[in-house]
């Protein structure tokens, strides 16, 4: 069950990432990594940790998109 929400969150993730690479709205990634962050606590509960893999690799592009725009673009 928490691996099925972590997906869920992990998908809400995705779409805030991808509207986040859009020049200008790189401050979204900040709100991605705190999802990010509670689905990964979801993830680690659970026994399957494609959830945990699957947010971790998202809040990796996130913070390297933030990196990229120094950390506010």
């Amino acid at each position: 069950m928490f691996n099925v929400i972590s997906i869920v969150i992990g998908v809400i993730l995705l779409v805030v990432t991808l509207v986040a690479l859009v020049p200008f709205l790189g401050w979204l990634n900040w709100l991605g990594l705190v999802i990010g962050a509670i689905g990964l606590v979801f993830g680690a509960l659970s026994r399957n940790k494609a959830g945990l893999v699957f947010n971790l690799v998202l809040m990796a592009v996130a913070a390297f998109r933030l990196f990229l725009g120094g950390g506010i673009l």
